[in-house]
C-alpha cells in the first residue's frame, strides 16, 4: 500500500502520517529530509523528533531519497517519508552549489538535471518497494503566483512532483486542519 498525504503548511499531515504509521505497523522507519539551517529549523526538527516513538528507526537523507527508500526497504517494516517539499528544495539548490559570494538577493542556479534524475529514481523506488509506504508533501499551488522566478520554479517542480507521486500511490489524501479528505 502506497499512501500520499498532501496539504498546506501546519495542516496536520505529519502528525496524521505518524499516527497512521503507528496504527499500521510496529516496525516503522521514518525517512526524513529536513536539515538544520537555523535555530528555528532546529526547533522544528526537534519537535518532530519528540512526536515519534523512540523505537522507530530514523534515516536522515536530505537528497538521495531513492537510495534511502531502497536501503530501508531491505530492513522491512513500514516506511514513512517526511517530507517531499524540503527534499525538492534540497535537490534543486544543494548548499554546496550555492555561491556564497553572489550578490545578496541573486537567484541561485537550480540543479534541474540532477533534480529530475533523483525525482525519477525516487518514483521508481516507491513503485518497487515491497514495503507499505506513507509519503508526506506540501500542496504549494493553491495560492498566488510567486513574484520571482526562483519561487515559481520551486512551485512548478513541487506541483509536478506531487502529481507524479499521486499517480503512483494507491491512496491520496488532502489534509486540512488535521482532517484527511480522500482524493484517490
Amino acid at each position: 500500500m502506497r499512501t500520499f498525504l498532501l496539504g498546506g503548511a501546519r495542516s496536520g499531515k505529519s502528525s496524521l502520517a505518524a499516527r497512521w504509521a503507528a496504527e499500521r505497523s510496529k516496525s516503522v522507519c521514518c525517512v526524513v529530509t529536513a536539515t538544520v539551517t537555523d535555530d528555528e529549523m532546529a526547533a522544528r526538527i526537534d519537535a518532530h523528533r519528540r512526536e515519534r516513538p523512540e523505537h522507530w528507526r530514523v534515516h536522515e537523507e536530505p537528497r538521495q531519497l531513492s537510495a534511502a527508500v531502497r536501503e530501508e526497504s531491505r530492513a522491512g517494516g513500514l516506511l514513512l517519508v517526511d517530507c517531499l517539499t524540503l527534499w525538492t528544495a534540497n535537490c534543486l539548490w544543494p548548499p554546496e552549489k550555492i555561491d556564497a559570494s553572489a550578490t545578496p538577493g541573486a537567484d541561485p542556479k537550480a540543479d534541474i538535471a540532477g533534480w529530475h534524475a533523483e525525482r525519477d529514481a525516487f518514483l521508481t523506488s516507491v513503485l518497487t518497494t515491497p514495503n507499505e509506504i506513507i509519503i508526506v508533501s506540501n500542496e504549494v499551488g493553491t495560492s498566488l503566483v510567486p513574484e520571482n522566478a526562483v519561487a515559481r520554479l520551486f512551485r512548478d517542480e513541487q506541483g509536478r512532483l506531487n502529481q507524479l507521486v499521486a499517480g503512483v500511490c494507491d491512496a491520496v489524501y488532502l489534509v486540512t486542519a488535521g482532517l484527511p479528505l480522500r482524493l484517490k
